[in-house]
């Protein structure tokens, strides 16, 4: 099996109490691809790099499983994002945004990964996404995330977006404001009502809630508790490729509600490494079996 992922390829300037780190590898999709890639290899990126994207990254995704044959390059500058985070990592303060080869990019999904049968739309314009799963017809299962940039300046695009997915990924701020309303349970049915199968609201530390088809299919998934956070850049995309890539390592490409559940776990789990260490040097080095044993301690705090 395969996946393809479709987002953004950035250079993040990231600062944290502990540290600063420029040309760090960022962006939705490059996230979500090495974490779809701990389960389930090939998995197909589809972005847009510039002169200026390090050889090394590219490199990186490569020996991870990743192919970057969708990679595209431009003689433009990489998008780039710089922000800080502060004591309380749950706040940030995003300092710069330059778009850059993102601001005419139009995706390009060809060969073998237009033939995934699980295609992830991550963090990215509405129309990106909409490009996307008009060139992925062989998917039979479609994962989204969005932001609120896109709630506020392309909420009706992001409409049409819901009404040709499975599955929407959001924060929980976020699901708030898209469906208006500050309960989050509410929020997720509301979303659902608009077109996916399946929502998951991410609580951040607080884990998931994870929405099915009935009105009984609710799933609270706990975070991995961890002691002391470096720095939580990319963890929901994490948490979304790795949803995707266990789906797709365990031929689950038509998921059911009890399927989800256990995707949802896994995805969790991964998100707590790349919380760890800066961009995604913890990530790159996390392997199956690094999860399972995880997800061991976490059923262990959360049975009873």
């Amino acid at each position: 099996m395969s996946v393809v992922i479709t987002g953004t390829v950035a250079l993040d300037h990231v600062k944290t109490p502990q540290a600063y780190q420029e040309n760090l590898l960022g962006g939705s999709a490059s996230y979500a691809s090495l974490a779809a890639a701990v389960f389930a290899q090939p998995v197909h990126l589809v972005g847009i790099i510039g002169k200026d994207f390090p050889e090394e990254h590219l490199a990186m995704l490569q020996t991870r499983g990743v192919s970057v044959d969708g990679v595209e390059r431009s003689e433009g500058d990489s998008f780039t994002w710089s922000g800080e985070y502060f004591t309380d990592m749950n706040q940030r303060t995003t300092h710069k945004v330059a778009v850059n080869v993102l601001e005419n990019w139009v995706p390009k999904v060809a060969g073998s990964a237009a033939e995934a049968k699980i295609a992830v739309l991550a963090n990215m314009s509405p129309d990106n996404q909409l490009q996307t799963v008009e060139q992925c017809a062989s998917a039979t299962f479609v994962a989204a995330d969005t932001m609120d940039l896109w709630i506020e300046i392309a909420n009706e695009r992001l409409h049409e977006v819901l009404k040709k997915i499975d599955l929407l990924v959001i924060n929980d701020g976020e699901a708030k404001e898209f469906a208006g309303t500050t309960n989050l349970v509410e929020a997720g049915r509301k979303l659902q009502a608009k077109g996916p199968r399946f929502v998951v609201v991410k609580r951040g530390e607080h884990g998931s809630f994870l929405f099915g088809e009935k009105d009984e299919d609710f799933f609270a998934c706990s975070a991995f508790p961890l002691s002391s956070v470096f720095d939580p850049t990319g963890a929901g995309d994490t948490f979304l490729g790795g949803v995707a890539g266990w789906l797709s390592a365990n031929g689950k490409t038509e998921p059911t509600f009890e399927d989800l559940k256990t995707a949802v776990a896994h995805g969790s789990v991964l998100a707590s490494f790349t919380c760890e260490a800066f961009s995604t040097h913890r990530l790159q080095q996390v392997t199956a079996a690094d999860v399972a044993e995880r997800l061991a301690v976490l059923r262990s705090y959360t049975a009873f």
